[in-house]
């Protein structure tokens, strides 16, 4: 994958763990870079590197007001991934019911050795 392709898919973004904590932070409402920083304990160029990323795949949106660049969260963008994941919810559907199977034959085999 090119460096263009990467820096477009929403999945390559939100690789990153620096990304999701941005993220984690602006799901609770806009905020200012220099609070990004301070939360993160990131550099500003660091932090503003992951917020261009996250602009270029349209995660984030920018707000100039004066001085300060305010980043809100752009929720519909993750709309893929959390397709792609609920693609596996049967999986865990049905793996949760094989353990809890599991787990009820294990008290029952524990409830007949107790038996005198």
């Amino acid at each position: 994958m090119t460096r263009i392709q990467a820096s477009a898919d929403v999945f390559v973004a939100v690789a990153e763990p620096q990304r999701r904590r941005i993220l984690d932070l602006l799901s609770a409402g806009e905020l200012p870079v220099n609070d990004i920083v301070k939360y993160l304990h990131i550099s500003q160029p660091l932090a503003s590197k992951h917020l261009r990323i996250l602009r270029t795949v349209d995660l984030v949106t920018v707000r100039n007001l004066a001085q300060q660049r305010f980043y809100r969260l752009n929720a519909a963008r993750l709309k893929p991934i959390h397709q792609w994941l609920g693609s596996f919810e049967q999986f865990w559907e049905e793996s949760f019911d094989r353990l809890d199977v599991y787990l009820q034959d294990l008290q029952r085999r524990e409830s007949n050795d107790r038996v005198p």
